[in-house]
């Protein structure tokens, strides 16, 4: 049995660059990954199937509509002779977050079947299976910070971020991404007005880092807090945290994060908003 973990993917900013003409939305993202995670294993043998369990798997979808089935089908189109086997999916983040849960997972399924059948992440057919199978399954390949732009399917180098400690905070409300793009009625051409300065952010400190981060965001913020007002009490719960240095939604939410300067006050936050909203999912995290 082979083991991997799928981890929640974090919008540092986010940025609509233009709706193109085949209605399709370019973006340009800073992207990090969260030490909250899923986890997938895989025995290979037999024929593609899938179980999920955890206390998230309600909102994992149906075996048809699961990405870890679509990412291994698409693989095995790519690479006919392909050995598969049985998946087993332990759904610990919320879906339909922002935080590419399903993408993670379905990426994490091409790792363990790349490894079961020795091909390497770079195989031409693996990465082709993850650009077929969701616009955020390639940056989850291998979940390291880096610029990601197009549709998703741009990656920049891979990037040492400075320490970023944060909380995630969802309050249990889904929201569409397809619905937010809609909300934002974005014209074909059209920008959301702003521009992502990726070549200006400072990674040299973790206090610069944040700094320059002010001066981005995240465009699909104010659409998808229409949809679910959630959103915007979630970022006041977060902001209202002693010590947050930084709020933001997360993707098109609706989990929103907000940036400490210490492992140990992301805690006591977390702590703290937890016993505010017991039905939350919150989570103090290191992203990396």
């Amino acid at each position: 049995m082979l083991t991997e973990k799928a981890p929640a993917k974090v919008n540092l900013s986010l940025h609509v660059l233009g709706r193109r003409d085949d209605g399709w939305h370019e973006l340009e993202s800073l992207v990090a990954f969260a030490g909250c995670s899923d986890t997938l294993t895989f025995s290979p043998g037999g024929k593609l199937r899938l179980s999920v369990e955890g206390p998230a798997a309600a909102g994992a979808g149906a075996d048809e509509d699961n990405l870890v089935l679509r990412a291994a089908r698409r693989l095995a189109q790519q690479a006919p002779d392909l050995r598969l086997g049985a998946f087993v999916l332990t759904k610990r983040l919320p879906a339909a977050a922002g935080l590419g849960g399903g993408s993670s997972d379905a990426a994490a399924a091409l790792r363990l079947l790349a490894r079961a059948n020795a091909l390497a992440l770079d195989d031409p057919r693996v990465r082709e299976a993850a650009r077929a199978s969701g616009a955020d399954v390639p940056v989850c390949l291998e979940p390291r910070a880096c610029v990601m732009s197009g549709l998703g399917e741009t990656l920049g180098p891979a990037l040492a971020l400075p320490p970023l400690y944060a909380v995630l905070a969802n309050a249990g409300v889904g929201v569409e991404t397809a619905k937010v793009f809609a909300q934002m009625s974005l014209t074909k051409g059209q920008a959301s007005g702003r521009r992502a300065p990726a070549a200006a952010f400072a990674f040299d400190s973790s206090a610069r880092l944040i700094e320059s981060l002010r001066a981005a965001g995240n465009d699909m913020e104010p659409a998808a807090n229409a949809l679910a007002p959630i959103v915007g009490e979630t970022l006041k719960v977060l902001a209202g945290a002693s010590g947050a240095l930084l709020t933001r939604m997360s993707g098109s939410g609706a989990t929103c994060f907000a940036l400490f300067d210490s492992r140990r006050a992301a805690v006591r936050a977390a702590v703290r908003i937890r016993a505010q909203k017991p039905a939350w999912w919150v989570r103090a995290t290191l992203l990396r």
